[in-house]
């Protein structure tokens, strides 16, 4: 296993890189710095990456980049894709401009690359370097086919409700262990005269999260993978099972900040805003952690003192469901740079890469190496730690496994489907019928295309 160097070691490194050369958070290239003679055969090649990172994140994995130039010599230039990464690297690929590395949200499109030929499987050095370093589970969401093509650097932890500490102190309740007692302290919120929850309904993704929380815990990690791959069908009494569970919540309107009406206009920001903003209006929100980042960043709150959360709880026997999402680097065939691209992706699937990120926040690692002291404040290190004591019961978001037009189409099939189900949540058989027909389609096109 590669072991991390310090976090004062690597801001070191990252120091020595600013003051020889320019910083690519603006799009220029890095200029070469430190490293051990060996990596300086890396010097003079540019390496371009392409992500879907903007803003605070964007800057953050420069640093990263940063430290790469700074240990192999190697030139970096980012390129903000925006959410549509696909379509964007497709054009580049056909305009013989193709990014060296891509970073892919999400597992349904490094399938849709490697099924269109367009990535080099990573070198053995990358795979014995992730299975060192990586629960197994991550080698598979990164592989097709039994060839591995992408390697998961950035991870969430979409299993974690975060809440206003004074909200349920005011209420008189703890933060629970089922999903049972997460309804009765809803309940007792709703009492105290807050409402329990700001939910996102207006972003269509984070009613999927809901649901496949609850989900995987209901049914479990089997049935699980089977409806993530649509080897069972979304008609399933599983899934009915889930959507009657999901509607205990969605149904009760004094639950829900503004009640349905109010949650379907509330985007994902705003719930966060609502629980956490000038004005609350709700005592808990539920997503992943980087709820964190939005709370401290546009709202001053102090995590793990005014902001905190609490594990999403298990449903019935259950256990309680760690669901995550992740960024994964892949290599093109068409990059230029193939070599520098390649030590690049093994340069992530260290700790040493991942503590850079670690230390400024917003960020969490599947890399079970990585020192949790690396993490700035103690509730990422409790959301990472977290994720890594899952191991392979970890599951990648559903809705990122599926094709596009199911499980990631504002407005078009999971997203809209799931709203229409917040709307009405009296007919979970209904909803589960038209989730079949959409995902059916979806699968079948995609199988054609």
């Amino acid at each position: 296993m590669t072991r991390r160097r310090s976090t004062t070691v690597c801001a070191t490194a990252l120091t020595a890189a600013l003051a020889l050369g320019t910083t690519a958070c603006g799009g220029g290239p890095v200029a070469p710095a430190g490293g051990d003679g060996k990596d300086k055969e890396l010097a003079g090649q540019t390496l371009t990456v392409a992500g879907v990172w903007s803003g605070a994140e964007q800057k953050n994995f420069q640093k990263v980049l940063d430290a790469f130039s700074a240990k192999t010599g190697a030139q970096t230039r980012f390129v903000s894709t925006g959410d549509n990464v696909s379509t964007v690297v497709g054009s580049k690929i056909e305009g013989g401009n193709a990014p060296d590395v891509v970073m892919v949200p999400q597992v349904g499109v490094l399938q849709q690359f490697a099924a269109k030929k367009w990535l080099t499987p990573l070198s053995k050095d990358v795979e014995k370097s992730v299975d060192g370093n990586y629960a197994p589970v991550w080698k598979g969401y990164g592989s097709v086919d039994g060839t591995l093509y992408g390697v998961y650097f950035k991870a969430s932890n979409k299993s974690t409700v975060w809440y206003s500490p004074d909200v349920l102190d005011q209420a008189g309740v703890k933060p629970p262990k089922t999903y049972d007692e997460l309804l009765a302290a809803a309940r007792a919120v709703a009492d105290s005269g807050t409402a329990a929850f700001a939910v996102a309904g207006e972003d269509g993704w984070t009613l999927t999260d809901w649901f496949e929380n609850v989900y995987l815990s209901q049914a479990g990690p089997e049935k699980y993978d089977k409806l993530a791959k649509h080897e069972i069908k979304w008609t399933d009494p599983s899934v009915v099972e889930a959507l009657k569970t999901l509607s205990k919540l969605f149904a009760d309107d004094k639950l829900l900040a503004g009640g349905r009406n109010g949650a379907l206009a509330t985007d994902f920001p705003g719930s966060v805003e609502k629980v956490f903003g000038p004005k609350p209006e709700a005592g808990m929100v539920y997503e992943g952690d980087f709820v964190a980042g939005i709370a401290k960043d546009e709202f001053g709150r102090k995590i793990g003192d005014d902001a905190t959360f609490f594990p999403f709880p298990a449903v019935g026997r259950g256990k309680a469901p760690v669901v995550s999402g992740g960024d994964a680097a892949v290599v093109l065939k068409d990059g230029k740079n193939q070599k520098a691209a390649m030590a690049l992706v093994e340069f992530l699937t260290t700790a040493e890469a991942a503590s850079v990120w670690a230390a400024e926040g917003g960020f969490i690692s599947p890399n079970k190496g990585v020192d949790l002291g690396a993490y700035g404040d103690t509730t990422l290190r409790s959301t990472a730690e977290s994720l890594i004591k899952a191991g392979d019961s970890v599951r990648f978001d559903m809705s990122d496994q599926a094709p596009a037009a199911f499980g990631g189409t504002k407005g078009a099939g999971e997203w809209k489907i799931l709203q229409d189900f917040l709307r009405d949540p009296s007919d979970p058989a209904r909803t589960a019928a038209e989730l079949e027909a959409a995902a059916a389609k979806a699968y079948r096109t995609a199988n054609q295309g």
